[in-house]
């Protein structure tokens, strides 16, 4: 139920890139749109939970409530984008309201399967972070298939999807059995999370992979249709590949669950970043190949490794967190990795006009780089 409700309810992170053509052409955008609204929703989560975090709301309060109520309101603000007078500044600021609410999801949604799996937390968390991954590819599928539908179809069944994901969680997913209640209104925990230096060399790990994840994410269309521009002869169905190339991650997700236990989480968690930055420095050589066969597979693979280690980190943050500040611990580490993802995306952005693409994602191995390092330091 938990899986489930969290790829429901995540399947508006990017409902506006996968109809983002027709958000462009329907309300006269530039191009530079694709950055701005997919900055506003990640603008929105980081002050989101920069809010549940200040506030403990996922410690203080029934999280299977406090999931249900952010989920209604993210799909209230989803179906806002569908408004006929909408410009670009009421756009991003429907994305940003959408993004704040998703704070109170993908978070929340780790705090409960805490709360559950005690132990074996790394196997959960990868098939909780696979329905995330899952669920933010779900527009592009939806835009795929449902090529002759209406754009606005895609907004409406995000938001359906999301009420669903939020009733279900409300009415079958009680309190954890290991939840311990925070003790009311806790305005240090924002920093005392960090005196523990084992937590801090995860969370700079953590960082580091979220450098690259969503700019990644963010213009693995753009780079399709670039590709496909370039390449007379190869016809690319954007929206299936986009679907594919993040959805695959969903996979790579509860694969690298099942090896943690295997291989330990930390180990596990280094060798995916380490494949990820590899696939960052070698992307020039790759996405200018002539063979479409070799460029698809490349992004296949950079698709799993690029997420893999998400669960892992997350079920290492909170494994090392105090156990009564567990959820607004795993809300801290979300809300500076995000932050980060906002100065990857848009230099992303600001380098389409100047650079060739082929090299446009070489900037992106910094945060892999970075992140190992902090991992080697303090490797167990």
């Amino acid at each position: 139920m938990i899986v489930l409700a969290q790829f429901c309810c995540t399947s508006l992170w990017f409902a506006s890139n996968g109809v983002m053509g027709d958000l462009v052409l329907n309300f006269q955008l530039n191009q530079s749109a694709i950055g701005h609204l997919t900055s506003a929703v990640q603008f929105g989560f980081i002050f989101g939970t920069l809010v549940y975090a200040i506030l403990t709301i996922a410690d203080r309060f029934s999280p299977s409530k406090v999931f249900f109520i952010s989920a209604l309101l993210a799909a209230l603000f989803n179906l806002g984008t569908t408004w006929e007078n909408n410009t670009l500044i009421s756009l991003v600021s429907m994305r940003f309201l959408t993004g704040f609410f998703l704070a109170g999801i993908y978070p929340v949604g780790m705090k409960i399967a805490a709360d559950y799996f005690e132990k074996g937390l790394g196997k959960s968390l990868g098939f909780l972070v696979g329905a995330l991954v899952l669920g933010t590819a779900f527009p592009h599928l939806l835009k795929s298939v449902g090529s002759t539908f209406p754009w606005k179809a895609v907004i409406y069944a995000t938001s359906i999807f999301s009420l669903i994901g939020g009733l279900m969680m409300m009415f079958f997913v009680p309190n954890g059995p290991f939840r311990k209640v925070g003790q009311g209104l806790n305005r240090l925990a924002f920093f005392d999370v960090f005196k523990n230096a084992q937590f801090r060399s995860l969370a700079f790990g953590y960082f580091g992979h979220m450098w690259e994840l969503y700019a990644f994410w963010a213009f693995v269309p753009v780079i399709l249709k670039i590709y496909s521009s370039t390449q007379v002869d190869v016809q690319i169905n954007i929206p299936l590949w986009s679907f594919l190339i993040i959805g695959i991650g969903g996979l790579a997700c509860v694969l690298a669950g099942y090896l943690s236990q295997r291989f330990g989480t930390k180990r596990t968690a280094f060798i995916s970043l380490l494949l990820s930055g590899t696939c960052c420095l070698i992307s020039p050589l790759l996405l200018t190949t002539n063979s479409a066969f070799f460029f698809l597979v490349f992004l296949l693979f950079w698709g799993m490794v690029v997420i893999a280690d998400s669960p892992l980190f997350s079920t290492l943050v909170a494994q090392n967190a105090p156990s009564e500040i567990k959820g607004t611990a795993l809300t801290i580490v979300n809300c500076l990795g995000f932050s980060i993802t906002i100065v990857s995306i848009l230099l992303i952005n600001s380098l389409i006009p100047l650079i060739d693409t082929q090299y446009l994602f070489l900037v992106l191995a910094v945060g892999p780089i970075l992140g190992l390092l902090a991992l080697k330091q303090k490797r167990d």
